[in-house]
């Protein structure tokens, strides 16, 4: 499909040719036939983006602050390779579009294909052929629809595409609805809208559908025009003469409300709505303004400004949107969603005439001349700005499933014999920035595909790395007959059923952490690993190769460590100390259903990392988290486990700390010696009163480059895996007890052969 892609680094737009979306659970697949381009928000985007590296950091000192604590703990080297990856991620535009279902996802009961729907959301509704849009950013479009005129010669054509034209300015509306709302303005009130672009247009005629007098103020005299014939009851082009006009047409009271619509720096708007207030009126910002306020002009009023929040409610909530956990209507009226609905309900009954409003079309294969229009790069000035997409050229239902081949890829005879035919699932960040990079320095490695669940990123990888395909099918990875390995850096909640996946298609498999969110979701993996009847001994084992990517292991230090205690012949004592730094409740990791929670999502790492340095599996768990006062979650624990032979692990993992002080550090003790490693940089080992000191020349390295040659090798057969199965099956059903035990408060044993016998019983009894 074709979607309109930015480039984060220079803002340059181009239209791309990638995979169409995954339908995702809770969403629907929609063909895009109409999307709206925002000449405020998409015009910000643009700006921004084609701003140099120092323009970028003093409009956004937030994201300096983040590079500068990256670079403080991890070093240049990979700070750089992070800030690099993140410019060169294509960028999805826009976000207010129509079209019609194709198909719906799981879960979704009350939307069939078909149906005409408008469509919200960036990152979902954007530029492209087609979308794959939650349920809750989705409002369908009324059978009846009131048509303005639009040059179609046959009357079902000119219905249809009129109902698609204005039904792309749904989010638009919803946010000018929202503003209003926010503004409590009630029936009869007098409203004054300064700035008459897209956004103070429709507001201007929202306004009037709920019998309100409307003052318009813009300073482009054509646009004061366009409201007038919309029904605004006066306007100016001047600040002066617009607030004289306001009291003349108030008796000298001054507005109700005054509804900010405009886009600029200037403070001047916020001001003059204080001016053209009356007392105690609300002042709205709907749009991106300056927000200087005067304080006397605010407090002799005793003003109240707010700010409108985008859709509405539901806007910015993961629950809400992603999920689709919709509010109940007794407790909150009027959603973004329901803000959608009672909009395109104006248009269908024609209460609203936004055809004036549009002043361009483009197909999307010219989207750059919309976005010049709206950068003011075009002679001709513009208002709404849509893009036409083809339409279906027959009946039959698109081929949901692509792939695309990569002009830039290695030609197969370029290719080596006996390489290792790679394929990927999943191409975020972690990915682009740590993976992919240390396997594209092996060249034992063929590229082969890509699989993502989003079309650019996929294209994005597949070129950055040299895949000779991209693809928004696992399946199509899976049956490939080039790729003999799989690569697994998805979201934590695909890990388990792709590496299932993966090892019945006779793949090896690498699977980043963590490899499962639940003890059954374990036990499938080991009935699909271990034949049946086998016992669960090192030397009778028949496994596929799979590994997970438990790195620190692997590391430089982390081996030099090792080599140290292996001199110890008594019980250690290990506390491994980690300042994990807060993230947002809502962020994805601490979904249970996505995440699993940062206990699962990287505690499983210094699990791990203490049973490589103990060499053996606990067999108790426990754990207590700190006092929360609800700002954290669950991510504020001290973590016991416990060792055969009496050697004992402990891990203070907290997300209340300082981000500036390091964030690891690992002390063991044990034989009369003590040997400390911190943040994988520097590593301090005491015996016999003798001290030895290892620093990082370059930069910290925790083990992902020697991981992945690992990996590759033990591919290759040229070495075993460097970690073995059951300590895989150990680390990962320690963890899962660990949450547990966070949970309950009481330790928790570990039998690991009771826990494998019990997966291979279930699997008999099946």
């Amino acid at each position: 499909m074709k979607q309109l892609l930015q480039d984060a680094r220079a803002g340059k737009l181009t239209v791309t040719e990638v995979p169409a979306p995954q339908l995702l659970p809770g969403c629907v697949l929609v063909r895009t036939a109409v999307s709206l381009v925002s000449a405020g928000t998409e015009r910000a985007s643009a700006e921004f983006a084609r701003k140099n590296l120092l323009a970028k950091a003093k409009s956004r000192p937030d994201l300096v602050r983040d590079v500068l604590a990256k670079l403080q703990r991890d070093g240049l080297a990979a700070t750089v390779g992070t800030v690099r990856s993140r410019l060169d991620q294509p960028q999805s535009v826009g976000y207010s579009s129509a079209g019609t279902v194709i198909a719906v996802g799981d879960g979704v009961t009350d939307i069939a294909a078909g149906e005409r729907v408008a469509c919200a959301g960036a990152g979902y509704a954007a530029h492209a052929e087609f979308a794959c849009v939650p349920r809750l950013l989705v409002a369908k479009i009324p059978a009846t629809f009131s048509v303005n005129a639009v040059d179609r010669t046959d009357q079902g054509q000119k219905d249809q595409a009129a109902s698609f034209e204005q039904a792309a300015f749904g989010t638009v509306g919803a946010i000018c609805l929202h503003g209003i709302r926010t503004a409590q303005v009630s029936l009869g009130d007098t409203v004054a809208v300064i700035g008459l672009g897209l956004l103070g247009q429709i507001t201007v005629q929202l306004l009037r559908a709920a019998g309100c007098r409307v003052f318009g103020m813009d300073l482009i005299e054509k646009r004061a025009g366009i409201a007038i014939a919309s029904g605004a009851d006066a306007t100016a082009t001047d600040s002066y003469v617009f607030r004289d006009l306001c009291f003349q047409k108030t008796g000298g009271r001054g507005v109700d409300s005054v509804l900010i619509t405009a886009e600029t720096l200037s403070s001047g708007p916020v001001n003059l709505a204080a001016e053209i207030a009356r007392d105690r009126a609300i002042v709205s910002a709907v749009g991106t303004v300056g927000m200087e306020l005067q304080r006397k002009l605010y407090y002799e009023k005793e003003l109240d400004f707010r700010i409108s929040r985008s859709y509405g409610p539901g806007r910015y909530d993961t629950a809400y949107e992603q999920k689709g956990r919709d509010y109940p209507i007794g407790h909150v009226r009027w959603t973004e969603t329901r803000n959608m609905e009672v909009f395109l309900r104006f248009l269908a009954e024609g209460k609203l005439n936004l055809a004036p409003l549009i002043t361009h079309r483009f197909p999307i294969e010219q989207a750059d001349c919309a976005y010049d229009l709206i950068m003011g790069r075009a002679e001709e000035s513009s208002l709404a700005v849509l893009l036409t997409y083809p339409e279906a050229e027959t009946d039959a239902p698109p081929r949901l499933f692509e792939r695309i081949a990569i002009a830039s890829a290695p030609s197969a005879a370029s290719r080596k014999q006996g390489a290792v035919g790679l394929g990927v699932l999943g191409a975020g960040n972690f990915a682009q920035s740590t993976l992919l990079p240390a396997l594209k320095a092996i060249p034992e490695v063929d590229f082969v595909g890509v699989a993502n669940a989003t079309g650019p990123r996929g294209r994005s990888a597949a070129e950055k790395f040299g895949f000779a395909y991209c693809s928004n099918s696992e399946d199509e990875i899976l049956r490939d007959p080039k790729v003999n390995a799989i690569l697994i850096a998805t979201r934590h909640h695909l890990h388990a059923r792709q590496a299932l996946a993966a090892i019945n298609a006779g793949r090896s498999v690498f699977c980043e952490k963590p490899l499962c969110l639940t003890e059954s979701e374990l036990a499938s993996l080991v009935r699909a690993t271990l034949h049946i009847g086998s016992s669960f001994e090192r030397d009778s084992l028949q496994v596929p190769l799979l590994m997970v990517g438990f790195n620190r292991r692997c590391a430089p230090m982390a081996i030099q460590l090792k080599t140290f205690l292996s001199e110890i012949h008594e019980p250690l004592s290990m506390h491994y100390r980690v300042n994990a730094g807060f993230i947002a409740a809502d962020h994805w990791v601490n979904d249970p259903e996505q995440g699993g929670g940062r206990i699962l999502g990287e505690v499983c790492h210094f699990v791990d990392f203490l049973c490589f340095l103990a060499d053996a599996c606990p067999i108790e768990v426990q754990a207590q988290s700190v006092g929360n006062p609800r700002q954290y979650s669950m991510d504020n624990i001290v973590a016991q486990l416990r060792f055969p032979n009496g050697t004992l692990g402990t891990i203070t993992y907290m997300a209340n700390g300082d981000k500036s002080v390091s964030k690891e550090r690992l002390e063991v003790f044990g034989g009369g010696s003590v040997a400390m490693l911190e943040d994988f940089r520097r590593i301090e080992l005491v015996r016999n009163g003798r001290k030895q000191i290892s620093r990082a020349r370059l930069e910290q390295d925790k083990g992902h480059k020697a991981e992945m040659r690992a990996f590759v090798d033990a591919v290759q057969g040229k070495i075993p895996p460097s970690i073995s199965f059951e300590q895989i099956v150990a680390s990962t059903l320690a963890t899962l007890r660990l949450q547990n035990a966070c949970q309950t408060g009481q330790p928790l044993a570990i039998n690991l052969s009771e826990f494998v016998g019990s997966a291979l019983q279930d699997r008999i009894t099946e």
